[in-house]
């Protein structure tokens, strides 16, 4: 591999960890603008956001989850890049809550984004995670997205 693409593929990883950081912790929706390409696809899209761009932006607002619980808070655990794909391993930790009452318990959930990039922006994103598990064994049902 030449530096080049080494160059390439840090440059991507970097899109990756700024475009999380911009709108998963900081919350600044301009990130959608920044980082996600016109005709960004959201191959998994969270609840009730859909696939586009502004499907993004609304995930990143956070009305859903941070809604019902305002401690949410994410973390990535890793970015691993090759050729125009990003993989984040992440966790989402929150109170756990009983009709929007709170337990007192605390529950973290894993998830897996994989990230495509053209020419520096992101431009399909695919996630693996508990709630699209139990969405595809029809144990869970997605509601408001456009799929």
């Amino acid at each position: 591999m030449d530096t080049i693409e080494k160059t390439r593929i840090a440059d991507n990883r970097e899109s990756v960890r700024a475009f999380i950081d911009a709108l998963f912790t900081k919350r600044d929706l301009t990130a959608v603008d920044v980082y996600l390409a016109e005709d960004f696809l959201n191959h998994d899209p969270p609840v009730g956001s859909g696939t586009s761009r502004e499907g993004m932006r609304r995930a990143g607002a956070g009305a859903l989850f941070r809604g019902a619980f305002p401690d949410w808070h994410s973390t990535t655990d890793f970015l691993v890049a090759e050729n125009d794909m990003v993989v984040e391993l992440q966790r989402h930790r929150h109170s756990a809550r009983r009709d929007l009452r709170p337990t007192g318990r605390t529950v973290t959930l894993r998830g897996i984004n994989i990230f495509r990039l053209r020419e520096g922006r992101i431009v399909e994103r695919w996630a693996g995670s508990t709630l699209g598990l139990l969405r595809r064994l029809g144990l869970a049902q997605a509601r408001g997205s456009r799929e």
